[in-house]
């Protein structure tokens, strides 16, 4: 099955370079380009492709709005954005996953993360650049504990687990086989996860796990 992609990008140099690398895949198709984010919630609306790829800084709408605007809260159908930027920024990074974004990837990270990060969003799993996710867990594990009067809700041991796993980017198959249970529990863990935390995706589970120093251990 071919993943249809959309792609937003003000330059147009970066949308053309972005598509060779992704139609040089047998599996993904990119059926519209937008040179702002205006025009690219107008198409994604129209076309429901199965992955947006979106830059942060665009005229009209910036990125983290079209996020909002396509996959946020109260959202009726969202649709699977991943940012892609140059700007490796904090605030970027967390506006993006709060904003319902299920990948954060930089555009130097190399064709093969980004290609990943496509697979990854069509399949409901998420990715986001590992040197991203290393300084947020720096980031995390040197700003200690959360305080006290926001432990968050109760989460099993296993729960616990997964979004440990989660966090440091694992996919549903590495934690399956990592907690040698089957996939389909690791989806149920997943889900129920979901569902407690109040999060649409998995990066709404990781950055749940960031912000309550969950992310660094095992």
């Amino acid at each position: 099955m071919t993943i249809r992609v959309l792609l937003a990008d003000d330059q147009a140099m970066i949308r053309g370079g972005l598509r060779r690398i992704l139609e040089d895949q047998p599996d993904i198709r990119v059926v519209a380009e937008a040179a702002d984010g205006a025009e690219a919630v107008s198409l994604a609306r129209r076309l429901r492709p199965d992955v947006c790829l979106v830059d942060i800084r665009m005229p009209r709408l910036d990125g983290l709005e079209v996020t909002r605007a396509l996959a946020g809260p109260g959202v009726a159908d969202p649709l699977r954005v991943v940012v892609v930027t140059t700007f490796d920024l904090d605030d970027y990074v967390y506006g993006a996953l709060r904003g319902g974004a299920v990948g954060f990837v930089l555009k130097d990270a190399g064709p093969g993360l980004l290609v990943e990060a496509v697979r990854a969003a069509d399949a409901g799993d998420a990715l986001v650049s590992p040197s991203v996710t290393l300084r947020l867990l720096r980031r995390i594990t040197a700003a200690g504990p959360p305080p006290s009067h926001d432990p968050g809700p109760p989460l099993s041991a296993r729960e616990v687990e997964v979004v440990r796993a989660i966090a440091r980017g694992c996919t549903n198959r590495e934690i399956a086989a990592e907690l040698f249970i089957s996939l389909s529990t690791v989806k149920g863990h997943v889900a129920g996860v979901q569902a407690k935390l109040g999060v649409r995706n998995r990066v709404g589970i990781a950055a749940w796990a960031w912000e309550h120093s969950m992310a660094g251990g095992s």
